[in-house]
């Protein structure tokens, strides 16, 4: 008898926690999972690793770790633990392979040919984003509000630029349309 209170109790509790949260949560776990099958190989080798990750259960591991603990993680704190850590991918580029590591405070690019590193920054403290190159740092720009941003031009000084299509080609005008030409 106490043992089947037990399991009610626990199915209660898992019900109503789901019931409460009135959120899909964005199951970063399963997610992960599967975007690393999607890079194992070719589509034969992926459907393989993909029935052999149905077997083992680690498809549903994860699922289900998402939907019971890590979503809801992520729905009273903000933020999801399967999200924190450090993210790696690699980016063909038009001359080079480029390896992109993504953690807390920015992105780290670095050129696979010339090992050239590439710091990109995002400073919380003024909502602002920079540029780490050679051991220099420089504010590429920082959020005003939702519409507006402060960005850097040629001379070194900012100017406010409106987040629109006729604010972005404004500021192409004023720095010149050859910085935007990465071609």
């Amino acid at each position: 008898m106490r043992k089947r209170k037990l399991i009610i109790a626990i199915v209660v509790a898992i019900s109503a926690s789901m019931m409460m949260q009135s959120c899909i949560g964005s199951f970063a776990l399963y997610n992960k999972v599967k975007n690393w099958n999607d890079h194992v190989g070719d589509k034969f080798v992926n459907e393989l690793v993909f029935v052999a990750m149905w077997i083992l259960p680690v498809y549903e591991l994860s699922f289900v770790a998402d939907l019971f603990i890590l979503n809801s993680i992520e729905f009273w704190s903000g933020s999801n633990p399967a999200l924190a850590q450090a993210e790696t991918k690699i980016v063909d580029g038009k001359d080079a392979q480029y390896l992109v590591a993504r953690d807390a405070t920015g992105y780290e690019i670095t050129n696979m040919t010339t090992k050239q590193v590439t710091r990109f920054n995002f400073n919380a403290e003024d909502n602002s984003w920079s540029i780490e190159n050679n051991g220099k740092e420089v504010k590429l720009f920082s959020f005003v509000d939702d519409t507006h941003v402060n960005v850097l031009l040629r001379d070194g000084s900012y100017t406010t630029v409106e987040l629109s299509q006729a604010g972005v080609l404004a500021y192409q005008d004023l720095v010149g349309v050859d910085a935007f030409a990465m071609r």
